[in-house]
């Protein structure tokens, strides 16, 4: 359960991640835009105001604040999505050690059963051998 419980928390993490990068491509495709758009106003020969300056100017800062942030957001994902990982990795490794034991165990459980019915043949072959000489001896 706690295998499954870290594989889930890993995908989830990996997938809030890959939404993280697609709103940062999304957030850049919109400033690459508008840097299209105001180069295109500006190929255009009409005046451009001051008024419309400003709000390109407050358009651009946004974005690139909306930009930053989502790049902070994305390395705060990957720390989260590395640490889940990490947890997966330490239970799997552990897993792995209570697998190893159980395999150790049932190899000297087989050993054991093994000597025992060698402990039972021998007993058979000795009274055989026993049963033998009192026979030759009557």
């Amino acid at each position: 359960m706690k295998k499954e419980d870290a594989e889930v928390a890993f995908a989830e993490s990996a997938r809030r991640l890959e939404e993280g990068r697609a709103a940062l491509t999304n957030l850049m495709t919109e400033m690459q835009q508008g840097q299209q758009d105001y180069e295109a106003l500006s190929k255009e020969g009409t005046k451009v105001t001051i008024g419309r300056l400003m709000t390109f100017n407050s358009f651009f800062a946004w974005k690139r604040e909306q930009i930053e942030m989502q790049q902070g957001i994305i390395l705060q994902l990957r720390a989260e999505k590395q640490k889940k990982l990490q947890a997966l990795m330490e239970v799997m490794s552990y897993l792995k050690s209570i697998e190893q034991l159980k395999e150790k165990r049932l190899q000297e459980y087989k050993e054991e059963a093994m000597q025992e019915e060698q402990k039972m043949l021998d007993e058979i072959g000795l009274q055989l051998t026993m049963r033998r000489k009192a026979g030759e001896a009557s």
